[in-house]
């Protein structure tokens, strides 16, 4: 199978892509990297394709499609919760949300998986086995929000969850054999959740592996 993995420079793609490729079948893996050197990650197999994709180019995104003659699973582990460049941050208080940082949020975590299944359903709908998934989080759940704050990081997850269900309706009808789904994974051991692991049970704190 020829699989698709967006972020595989990140904690959990790069742990994707050593669990599939200690897999008996060979498949072959497309991986994405927006700056991070894949050389510095010492992570290669001929089996492994890495390609340089800012997700947030909506051209980029079907520039890949195009380079691509089949995909039939993609997993998207892309995403934003705080930068320390554009001193972005999760909002303890609605006073301290910032107009731009929440479309930078947005754009980071809802919009792309939303193109990515908009360029890459032809693929999809040419492959036995059409898988399509994409990394959420329970913050993103409207009726588990019971502490509030990280109105942006909540409002992209959100809007993620909806896209997905929106996209599964669709794919009902035009590619019936297609799984797509979005996985919460926990609080995962990576760059994107340690400033935030203080006051997390070690028992809680799950590792990309």
């Amino acid at each position: 199978m020829n699989i698709l993995i967006l972020g595989g420079s990140g904690g959990i793609g790069q742990a994707l892509i050593k669990h599939i490729l200690m897999m008996p079948a060979k498949h072959q893996i497309w991986a994405t990297y927006h700056l991070t050197d894949p050389i510095k990650l010492c992570l290669s197999s001929p089996q492994l394709h890495w390609v340089q994709l800012d997700l947030t180019k909506e051209s980029q995104i079907a520039q890949l499609s195009q380079s691509l003659s089949q995909v039939d699973i993609i997993i998207n582990t892309v995403g934003l919760l705080h930068n320390t460049d554009l001193a972005l941050v999760p909002e303890k208080a609605l006073s301290q949300l910032n107009s731009s940082h929440f479309l930078t949020v947005i754009q980071t975590n809802a919009l792309p998986s939303i193109l990515i299944a908009k360029h890459f359903e032809h693929h999809l709908k040419r492959s036995a086995t059409p898988r399509f998934c994409t990394l959420s989080a329970k913050v993103g759940s409207i009726e588990d929000n019971h502490l509030g704050g990280w109105i942006s990081y909540r409002c992209s997850k959100a809007a993620l969850n909806m896209a997905i269900k929106t996209i599964a309706i669709e794919w009902q009808r035009t590619i019936p054999d297609a799984c797509i789904f979005a996985i919460h994974p926990g609080t995962t051991n990576t760059s994107l959740s340690e400033p935030f692991q203080a006051n997390i049970p070690p028992s809680q704190l799950r590792t990309s592996t």
